[in-house]
């Protein structure tokens, strides 16, 4: 099944050169959650990197040292992870789109030395404007980064997945639904880490498989739990494609080969959609294969800006 869309990744400071400065911010939600993100480097399109289920920013740490010597890169945690405000009561993946929109509409406004209001409606400050942004969003961060783009019209010059996409309009079951919930609400830790330990390769490095399990596992379970069961609910009411319907950008993807990928499913939904495949590797990728999926992602950022295509 389509589990490459249920995970992802979030924030946390990315340790750069001595002289290279991180520029810090929150930005206010729709809903006024205090949402925390990091800005490096210069030059566009930004890049605006997107994490998933139950991890933070720290997930792309081999990506912004990379991209943000040519690109300006921005990094975030949705709301419930990391250092962002976890109040919500439900953390859908639409809310979760708008904390990537406030996001860009916040760091633009820094880059351009002004400072915006905190206000409860990202509708508000969408008119400052600022410069393209490439979206990249690893596993659940796919779906939402499609979430920001329709709040960022004109804006993005493209999506790019990381090991997401592999079928967007999968018939989920309710039987399967449960099988993967029921173990999380007994036990969060142990029921996060059977669902997690079987998307990671047995060539990764054991460190970094540890640190993985063990630091999606930390979790808030109120907020891991709440994620899933809204996600999983798009797909069985068969609407978890009708966010790319018309959406007028641009998709790529770099996926591992743990899940096979419905091309003509997704492209009746995304118009434009192209993956590049790394044989053998895990859902964590840009992790476990920092070099080769940078020059991957490297590949796909360069073809979504020669098309400069925009909704």
């Amino acid at each position: 099944m389509a589990l490459g869309l249920l995970l992802a990744a979030g924030v946390g400071a990315c340790s750069l050169g001595a002289g290279e400065r991180a520029q810090l911010g929150v930005a206010v939600s729709r809903d006024g959650t205090p949402i925390s993100y990091e800005v490096r480097g210069k030059g566009e399109p930004a890049l605006v990197f997107v994490h998933g289920w139950s991890c933070d920013a720290r997930y792309w740490r081999e990506q912004i040292p990379y991209f943000s010597k040519t690109h300006r890169t921005i990094t975030l945690d949705l709301a419930g992870h990391g250092h962002s405000g976890a109040g919500r009561k439900r953390y859908t993946q639409k809310a979760y789109g708008e904390d990537v929109a406030a996001v860009v509409e916040a760091a633009a406004a820094g880059a351009r030395g002004t400072s915006l209001p905190p206000v409860p409606d990202v509708s508000a400050v969408r008119t400052a404007g600022g410069g393209k942004v490439i979206l990249v969003g690893h596993s659940m961060g796919g779906p939402i980064a499609a979430e920001a783009a329709r709040l960022l019209p004109g804006r993005v010059l493209g999506i790019v997945g990381v090991d997401t996409f592999d079928s967007i309009a999968y018939p989920l079951k309710r039987a399967e639904m449960e099988a993967m919930l029921a173990p999380m609400r007994k036990d969060f830790r142990a029921g996060c880490r059977t669902f997690v330990e079987p998307m990671l390769s047995t060539r990764t490095d054991a460190r970094l498989r540890d640190w993985i399990l063990a630091d999606m596992e930390s979790a808030p379970p109120r907020v891991g739990i709440s994620t899933l069961e809204e996600t999983f609910s798009l797909y069985l009411r068969r609407e978890s494609a009708k966010v790319f319907d018309g959406l007028g950008v641009p998709i790529r993807s770099v996926n591992a080969d743990l899940w096979p990928i419905d091309y003509e499913a997704n492209r009746k939904h995304m118009g434009s959609f192209e993956a590049s495949i790394l044989k053998g590797a895990d859902h964590f990728l840009m992790l476990a294969r920092p070099k080769e999926f940078n020059g991957e992602l490297e590949k796909a950022i360069v073809a979504l800006t020669a098309k400069r295509t925009v909704p």
